[in-house]
């Protein structure tokens, strides 16, 4: 019965959703382009969970996306920013708040803020970025074919290749640390594929978890290990220099997941475009907002990498970056 009366609701959230977005004054009037016109604004309720470069650039990047498809802020798009600096009990009032606010389509950036946004909202759209895996976070069905009105762009990290790249810049390497946070389910997943990209490459990973950003230093300085590995988590990017901090003292290299952690003292990151996510999701906003159902939009990801190293950070931390490496890469900070 149980069964029966979610798929019940499931239908219903998506007839009502149809019924919102597939109506003529649903749909954005489009120019001889294709692009957004006409005299209706659209309200776009968007929220992150913490700040950091990563997250911000993907809503950077979703503002220049919408405006080249012609939706221009203060005259056919107006949006609301709420970020609730990783307190989880923010970030619920933020989704109770947004539930009452009638926006025309929500933007979730990274993973609890598109979990809670999809607890709290069902009869609207709801797109989201930077979110490792949707379907383990429960917001959607199936990558294919999400089944409901949560759709989106992963981020999900070639974690083998990266791994791969620290034991090329460190060939001795035989154990990674990382430090994660515990509520983040995203970076759960990562774990384990490290620890199976591990096994394949003769690296034993250790782990040690946060609840906060105040403990990355201390966490990071429990684990006896020869490199760092920093997935995609949202709490330890944010407070990424404690973590540098102790490779420095301890003269271990750190490799990490997100191009904008090589500015802040890695050794070298190996990562996709947040910007470029950003801009790619706004496409999916747009054809929403022009009628496609969210529920049968398969969530998308993105293939093209970045490479970025710091050659002063490597000497910081008493390696050197082979040219091998240093010959690939897309830029040096």
């Amino acid at each position: 019965m149980k069964r029966l009366a979610k798929a019940a609701a499931i239908v219903a959230a998506s007839t009502l959703l149809l019924a919102a977005c597939g109506g003529a004054s649903g749909k954005p009037a489009e120019s001889s382009s294709g692009k957004a016109g006409g005299d209706k604004v659209y309200e776009i309720g968007a929220v992150t969970i913490v700040s950091h470069p990563a997250l911000d650039s993907i809503y950077e990047g979703f503002k220049k996306g919408m405006a080249d498809l012609g939706y221009e802020e203060g005259k056919n798009i107006k949006y609301e920013f709420q970020n609730p600096q990783g307190d989880q009990a923010t970030l619920t009032s933020i989704a109770n708040t947004y539930a009452n606010a009638d926006k025309d389509l929500y933007l979730a950036i990274a993973t609890p803020p598109v979990q809670a946004l999809a607890q709290a909202i069902t009869d609207k759209p709801i797109v989201f970025s930077g979110v490792t895996n949707p379907e383990a976070a429960g917001v959607v069905k199936s990558w294919e074919e999400p089944g409901g009105n949560v759709t989106g762009m992963s981020d999900l990290s070639p974690v083998k290749k990266q791994l791969e790249l620290l034991k090329e810049i460190a060939p001795d390497t035989k154990s990674v640390g990382i430090v994660y946070a515990s509520a983040e389910s995203n970076s759960e997943v990562l774990v384990d594929l490290a620890k199976k990209a591990g096994q394949e490459l003769g690296i034993e990973i250790k782990t040690a978890t946060v609840v906060n950003s105040s403990e990355v230093g201390q966490a990071a300085s429990s684990l006896d290990v020869d490199a760092y590995y920093v997935p995609t988590d949202n709490t330890v990017v944010s407070a990424i220099e404690a973590l540098v901090q102790v490779a420095e003292q301890k003269k271990k290299p750190v490799l990490a997941a997100d191009s904008a952690s090589a500015k802040r003292g890695v050794v070298a990151a190996l990562s996709i475009d947040y910007y470029k996510q950003g801009v790619q999701t706004a496409a999916m906003a747009d054809k929403i907002l022009k009628g496609e159902d969210p529920a049968k939009m398969a969530v998308q990801t993105q293939d093209e990498l970045e490479l970025v190293i710091n050659p002063k950070a490597a000497e910081r931390m008493g390696v050197k970056l082979p040219e091998s490496v240093v010959s690939r890469a897309d830029k040096t900070v």
